[in-house]
């Protein structure tokens, strides 16, 4: 019987004659970049983007790239777009998704992806790799993003293929002498990060019965461990776009990366997350989420105080909707553009500082001031109404506005008997 594709998008094996290969220098995409030559036979151009991740080194990557027998290695600096493109919207979405997950990963992969089309064509690449499992949202999410882009290009997942599983993986590695950071033994979790959160899967963290272990966190102070004396930082933004760290302006990335720094120091930002995964499995994640931690908790209590009751609850519900597009891989799905519109039309009042109190994980609204204010101290006084109510009319507003509800609980009551 022949093998035919269950997707469109996806590579006949005779078909293929050049790949780009997501790479990251980690164990998964080392072994890929060595396996698919040996097993196609082609040429395989290594791809690697920088969105922030902190402390990785992009000339030794480069060069593990070219030493395992890429034709081609690429590093290519997308912080500032990811920052202004990608999470800037997110910010001014409030995302979170399932109460817990600020969609760091789920950001990256349509602007990796976008760029992956951006070099396969440059470099006659025909085809796409990429290293995700047939469990998770990062398949939907690239192959979504380059089935829109570049429907004539085609993709291979050779470790959702059945590739091998990590221990394979490992002995593949140790068998061809594939250098990993740390050595083979030091690669326990599955880990994504960029300059907005950091997530770990595998080992203890699939046992719910588990709690955390501290080796884990390599991003943020567990907070037993955090300092002892709290820190007051104030966040100010302009039109929905954080500028600045107390007195200080600063750019988006720079912003953003001493946001984490200051969060991580606190032990702010630890999420032990059950997830709702876009293909039906509920797995635990452990995030490390400081710098959104901050900016969000900032973003949405501005937002809260320059917009009316009505805007508060309307958004809440677009910003549900939005950050489920994102996570779900949906980035080119029009509705979402729509949203970025009315999520930027509200943001243009959104202008002032927010200062949290930092302390042993916890991130707590201490101060507020705004311009946009829709807030008069004169009306939350006993004493005064500024003009614009008298507490007389009170009376007359609770009768009209209970009459429905005192009518249908008089009918009810009615009908008991």
């Amino acid at each position: 019987m022949a093998d035919y594709p269950t997707a469109s998008y996806l590579a006949d094996r005779a078909s293929v004659r050049r790949v780009l290969l997501l790479y990251s220098g980690g164990l998964d995409t080392s072994v890929m970049l060595k396996w698919i030559q040996e097993e196609y036979g082609v040429p395989v151009v290594a791809l690697t983007v920088d969105l922030g991740q902190p402390g990785e080194d992009y000339e030794v990557v480069r060069g593990k790239a070219l030493q395992l027998g890429a034709l081609e290695a690429h590093v290519v600096n997308a912080r500032e777009v990811f920052a202004q493109e990608y999470v800037l919207k997110a910010i001014r979405a409030n995302a979170i998704y399932g109460q817990g997950y600020p969609l760091f990963t789920a950001l990256g992969r349509p602007l990796i992806a976008k760029l992956a089309v951006q070099y396969a064509r440059r470099l006659e690449c025909d085809t796409i790799a990429h290293g995700c499992t047939g469990k998770g949202n990062d398949q939907v999410r690239i192959e979504a993003t380059i089935a829109t882009l570049a429907p004539d290009l085609r993709v291979i997942a050779p470790v959702r293929s059945g590739l091998m599983g990590r221990e394979q993986e490992i002995a593949y590695a140790r068998e061809r002498g594939i250098m990993v950071k740390g050595g083979t033994e030091a690669v326990p979790y599955s880990v994504d990060d960029n300059l907005w959160g950091r997530s770990s899967e595998g080992r203890w963290i699939e046992d719910l019965a588990h709690p955390p272990e501290e080796d884990v966190f390599q991003l943020v102070t567990p907070p037993e461990r955090a300092p002892e004396r709290g820190e007051v930082v104030t966040v100010g933004f302009d039109g929905g776009v954080p500028v600045s760290i107390g007195d200080e302006p600063l750019a988006l990335v720079q912003l953003l990366e001493r946001a984490a720094a200051i969060g991580a120091r606190h032990g702010v930002g630890i999420v032990d997350h059950m997830e709702d995964r876009i293909i039906g499995l509920k797995v635990r994640d452990i995030y490390e989420v400081p710098a959104a931690a901050i900016v969000l908790e900032a973003h949405r209590e501005l937002e809260r105080l320059v917009c009316t009751i009505h805007q508060n609850q309307f958004k809440s519900m677009l910003d549900q909707k939005w950050a489920y597009l994102v996570y779900a891989g949906l980035w080119w799905e029009p509705l979402r553009a729509d949203l970025d519109a009315y999520m930027e039309s509200v943001n243009e009042r959104v202008t002032g500082t927010i200062g949290l109190k930092l302390y042993k994980g916890s991130a707590r609204v201490i101060t507020r001031s705004s311009p946009n204010a829709v807030y008069d101290p004169r009306l939350a006084t006993f004493a005064e109404s500024g003009g614009l109510f008298t507490q007389a009319a009170a009376p007359g507003f609770i009768e009209l506005w209970s009459l429905q509800s005192r009518l249908a609980w008089r009918m009810r009551g009615q009908d008991r008997g």
